[in-house]
């Protein structure tokens, strides 16, 4: 009677188990069978009621038989798992042959793009393209480039410094002083530009950032004139705003040049007529320059005498403001897709 039992949870739960199509109905029909309050559970405590005889053959019976549905349950489960990856394989198939979805590429910062292209047309005029250090420390900041403590200009820079106790360390103002960093490792003749980041304690508005990207132009050798200085500013700037481009040299003060100049090009709206972007002077100022200072030669070891150098520095914001015609120069930083895409264009 007992065996009858077991032969008829055999039967049963072959069918229940033939019949599972689903991952949920394997672990139901598990449950129902094999767990621990399944049938063959049930079966194992009518032990209990059995003789000594019977015992034995009854427990191995059950045994025999829970082993049986395991493996039988592993085989369906794979069959099962089979049927499921299939089906899901052929319902998320993905078609080969149909184009795949351009990817949206990036593209240069717009005053990245124009640091290339400055240094280009430098390189052309042969001059060689360094970096230096962003903090930076005063006496390179300052007072090398014949500006004291108490001088007055040291205010005009609205510097923001790191650290002021025992010694002035700051985030450098200007690229200047790679003038003098260069000059101390290099001997004459020097051609260098410096392009890199510089920051001021600024008040943002459309003209002023507190932090801005410059470039640092040195050249340093015997008989350098202010005449040099003309020339290769007056070829940059028809490099950069076309060949039509008119300068226009003004005297300046800048402490670490003697004599001092501003430098600037005919308007390009109004072509020097006077109109609203050049204030009606026909005139845009784009960078400071000049003769450098005896002074800044003589603190790097450079005979005053003998060498004679120019500078001159400008932001290239303000450049790209206006080769690009843009009014506000918070914009190159507010990381606005649909203004920096009107600047994707293949680079080198």
């Amino acid at each position: 009677m007992v065996t009858d039992q077991l032969d008829q949870l055999r039967r049963d739960a072959q069918k229940g188990l033939d019949s599972a199509a689903t991952t949920n109905e394997l672990s139901d029909w598990h449950a129902r069978y094999l767990g621990r309050k399944g049938a063959l559970t049930d079966a194992m405590r009518q032990l209990g009621a059995l003789s000594a005889e019977e015992r034995p053959a009854f427990g191995k019976a059950v045994n025999a038989l829970k082993t049986e549905l395991s493996e039988a349950f592993e085989a369906r489960q794979e069959i099962v798992r089979g049927a499921q990856l299939d089906a899901r394989l052929a319902t998320d198939a993905i078609d080969v042959t149909l184009p795949g979805r351009p990817l949206e590429l990036g593209t240069l910062h717009p005053i990245t793009q124009l640091i290339r292209e400055v240094s280009s047309i430098f390189a052309h005029l042969g001059f060689q393209t360094i970096e230096g250090p962003e903090v930076e420390d005063a006496y390179y900041a300052f007072d090398a480039l014949n500006i004291p403590k108490d001088h007055p200009a040291r205010d005009v820079w609205d510097t923001i410094f790191v650290q002021s106790e025992s010694r002035e360390i700051v985030l450098r103002p200007h690229t200047s002083p790679m003038q003098v960093r260069t000059m101390e490792r290099l001997k004459p003749p020097v051609r260098v530009i410096v392009p890199g980041r510089c920051y001021r304690y600024e008040a943002l508005d459309a003209t002023h950032e507190w932090h801005f990207q410059q470039v640092e132009g040195l050249a340093v050798d015997e008989h350098l004139t202010m005449t040099d200085l003309k020339g290769t500013l007056a070829e940059f700037a028809r490099q950069l705003f076309g060949p039509q481009r008119k300068v226009r040299f003004r005297c300046d003060y800048f402490p670490f040049v003697e004599p001092g100049v501003d430098f600037a090009i005919d308007c390009m709206v109004c072509h020097g007529d006077g109109c609203r972007v050049c204030k009606g002077t026909g005139w845009i100022e784009i960078l400071g320059a000049g003769m450098v200072h005896p002074n800044v030669l003589a603190n790097v070891g450079y005979d005053p005498d003998k060498y004679t150098g120019w500078a001159f520095g400008c932001g290239f914001e303000r450049l790209a403001m206006l080769k690009y015609g843009i009014t506000d120069i918070r914009a190159f930083y507010q990381s606005d897709l649909r203004f920096l895409s009107q600047f994707d264009r293949a680079t080198a």
